[in-house]
């Protein structure tokens, strides 16, 4: 079993052929799927995917790149839909000072706004960030996450983030970027992170991991980002993989509180 914690579901490259995305996905594996939300419309979709489909989660939130769009109203309606029961957690939300496509001091203010609010909802919380590592972690320091903790999504930071991400109680979230020829420094990461913090995701239609990078990623290629952490563990072994996804599905029910 496999859990893709972190994925696009209502993306419009979906549109065409969603049902024959989730058998895919299925027939590789994978039963259980987080959709993210990263406006107030995606958020509405993924929560509306969710209530649609027993094995389908939601969060709930304003990525950065979006936080400049944020209205007086988007919180309390992003607090109410919250309130499904579907809603694991609240992303994805943080900083990213690479496209810079919403102000830094505004994705600063904003991202302490829905740290307070996702505290106030007692939901962990999903992390975007990129060339942002030492703002990221003195916000969520100074605004005590660890009440709610949270995971780093398609972690692709240097060692040191990874430590301080773990030392204040975050998982760490590795996508098909891992697979990439030129990503040592990161497959040497993952090789220090304690099995009880790891988390798969695709990201997906982004991030499409070898063999198909420059296609359409899509949930069931979830699988090759096991197989290569298992290849780092454990030297790929068959009973590797089956530990790799035994330990990133326990997780992820662990920290999004998924029951089945």
């Amino acid at each position: 079993m496999l859990i893709d914690t972190h994925v696009h579901l209502d993306d419009l490259r979906y549109d065409t052929d969603r049902e024959a995305v989730f058998q895919r996905a299925e027939e590789a594996g994978v039963k259980a799927f987080i959709t993210i939300g990263c406006d107030l419309s995606t958020s509405t979709s993924a929560v509306k995917l969710a209530t649609e489909r027993p094995n389908v989660y939601a969060t709930v939130g304003v990525h950065p790149h979006e936080v400049k769009r944020i209205e007086p109203h988007w919180n309390e309606e992003l607090r109410q839909l919250a309130q499904s029961p579907k809603v694991v957690a609240f992303g994805e939300i943080g900083l990213d000072y690479h496209y810079d496509h919403s102000p830094r001091e505004t994705q600063r203010q904003q991202f302490r706004n829905q740290i307070a609010l996702a505290k106030s909802l007692n939901l962990p919380l999903v992390i975007h960030t990129r060339e942002a590592q030492e703002d990221t972690m003195t916000i969520l320091r100074e605004e005590h996450a660890e009440s709610v903790g949270g995971v780093f999504h398609c972690f692709s930071g240097d060692p040191w983030l990874a430590k301080e991400a773990l030392d204040l109680g975050f998982y760490l979230s590795f996508s098909g970027i891992i697979t990439f020829r030129n990503a040592t420094l990161l497959r040497d990461v993952i090789r220090t992170v304690p099995d009880d913090r790891i988390l798969i995701e695709t990201d997906a239609p982004y991030l499409t991991p070898v063999p198909f990078r420059g296609k359409r990623n899509e949930s069931a290629y979830v699988k090759y980002v096991a197989e290569q952490i298992a290849e780092l563990k454990y030297e790929g072994s068959t009973v590797g993989l089956s530990q790799i996804s035994e330990l990133t599905t326990n997780n992820a029910k662990r920290l999004f509180k998924i029951s089945s």
